[in-house]
């Protein structure tokens, strides 16, 4: 178990929504759980004016996302602090470094330092510059460690640029990427699914595994993302950065241990395995994308993406995008994995399915189900493992049914599940880099997800529409070969798909 050193934690963009909704109530259940070291302390930075009795307001004495007794919120609250920009992020920080060595001293954190960038990537650079020029990035005394959001960047190039900018300035060890995704326990027990279990690992390739389904599905709109994600779309905003991580995990070689380095070496040699598609033929094969369009969900009218505030009306941005695709290494030689996402989904679910070969002897060809085994690792919500796999139903003859091997990780009990942001702040307090994304990865996805993305904008690839609270485009199971389909899980993760409805 890695200790967690005294440290003082400074949060730019301290005023916007995150920090109210996502940090802030995690660094206060790492509080409650007694996770935070004896020595610690936060500054809130920002170009908006607030005293520092105004900001524990905000974040948490007033927070409708912190639940407590008030006592205990308020000794919480007496760790955190405000400091006031200005008008700009790029000025000097000579006055905001002398809050730092005051509040260091005061509180005993020893010049450890982690600076949580929550601002749009284009401030990362000057950020970072201000901070080295008062030289807040030297670990001479103290360790300094730098916390991005994504995303990071917009294509390759643009990713290589970011990373460049900041390595100017902080080295990559310095540099935490964070991706909540990889927060998630589920998305962490692949690991332990694969690499813990003997009755797993042996299978986990070409010989036994018939293909590999990724679904990430969410039933809400673009709501009032509409700007961002009319520049974005969907296979920059979910696939290039958190189903390509999870896709990773699953492609990746045992690592020689469980050192961050080591897995994330393993992680960058199997993004770097993904074959990529530049054939505009091949492309226009093996890729979908959509956009979903007005339609009546228990029997209210929801809006078409294209009449979402802030988009473009004639917007081809697509909502809906499906890729099929290859690995070039010996254990995935010729397994075909298929990953989807999607806005207005029946149902909000992310779920991984491997799906194991048929026996090459059917001896038992009378039954009508497909009795392909399944292992199905779901994400979110009703998180958990199902194994599926045929039995005999009781009486004459051989008839054969699917049964159900369930795990639910609510059938823990009171054994608290860290949400997302918790278990990475955590582990970057601790100076574990497992769960964030290394320069080298975020650049392998791009350079993966790019051609797709030059193809789609040639306007050369059709976007099909698809009515709102639909398992997306009519022809999306003509993507997978022969005559599987898409799994449409339901909300439940024993549900069997066809159809799935909608809360």
């Amino acid at each position: 178990m890695r200790t967690t050193e005294n440290q003082l934690l400074v949060i730019f963009g301290a005023s916007g929504d995150l920090t109210a909704r996502k940090l802030v109530p995690a660094l206060y259940k790492l509080y409650q759980e007694k996770h935070l070291p004896e020595h610690f302390a936060v500054l809130g930075v920002a170009r908006s004016f607030m005293t520092d009795e105004q900001f524990r307001k905000r974040v948490a004495l007033e927070s409708k996302h912190i639940k407590d007794s008030d006592e205990f919120i308020a000794q919480f609250s007496e760790k955190l602090f405000y400091q006031d920009l200005g008008d700009s992020y790029d000025v000097s920080y000579m006055e905001l470094n002398e809050r730092l060595q005051d509040l260091n001293t005061a509180y005993q954190t020893d010049n450890n330092f982690i600076f949580y960038l929550s601002t749009p990537p284009s401030l990362f650079e000057p950020i970072a510059k201000n901070l080295t020029a008062q030289g807040l990035n030297d670990e001479r005394e103290g360790w300094k460690r730098l916390i991005i959001e994504k995303p990071f960047g917009y294509s390759l190039d643009t990713a290589q640029s970011l990373n460049n900018d900041l390595h100017r300035y902080f080295k990559e060890k310095q540099i935490y990427r964070i991706d909540h995704y990889l927060g998630k326990e589920t998305v962490q027990n692949i690991l332990v699914t694969r690499f813990a279990n003997s009755i797993f690992e042996p299978l986990w390739n070409r010989s036994y595994i018939h293909h590999v389904e990724i679904t990430n599905a969410e039933s809400d709109g673009v709501e009032s993302r509409g700007g961002y994600y009319d520049k974005s779309g969907a296979l920059r905003d979910m696939f290039q950065s958190h189903l390509l991580q999870l896709v990773a995990l699953i492609v990746m070689e045992p690592p020689l241990s469980a050192d961050p380095e080591e897995i994330r070496n393993e992680k960058l040699k199997a993004l770097k395995s993904l074959r990529l598609m530049t054939d505009p033929e091949v492309l226009e094969q093996n890729t979908i994308r959509g956009q979903y369009l007005a339609s009546e969900i228990d029997g209210e009218r929801v809006n078409g993406y294209r009449e979402e505030e802030d988009v473009d009306p004639d917007s081809t941005t697509e909502t809906y995008a499906a890729v099929k695709f290859y690995v070039d290494n010996w254990r995935w030689a010729d397994v075909p994995f298929y990953v989807r996402t999607a806005k207005r989904m029946p149902t909000k679910v992310t779920e991984v399915v491997i799906h194991f070969k048929s026996p090459h002897h059917q001896i038992f060809k009378n039954s009508n189900i497909n009795k392909d085994n399944k292992l199905v690792i779901r994400i979110q919500p009703d998180e958990g493992i199902l194994v599926k796999f045929g039995v005999k139903v009781p009486g004459q003859g051989f008839k054969v049914e699917r049964g159900n091997l369930d795990f639910y990780y609510s059938s823990l009990g009171d054994t608290h599940i860290m949400e997302a942001y918790e278990r990475l702040l955590l582990d970057a307090m601790q100076g574990d880099a497992t769960l964030y994304a290394r320069a080298d990865e975020v650049e392998a996805a791009w350079r993966f997800t790019d051609p797709i993305l030059e193809y789609w904008k040639e306007g050369n690839a059709r976007i099909y529409g698809y009515s709102a609270g639909v398992w997306g485009p009519e022809h999306a199971d003509e993507l997978i070969e022969g005559k599987g389909q898409w799994r449409n899980p339901g909300a439940h993760l024993a549900d069997d798909p066809g159809y799935c409805v909608i809360e």
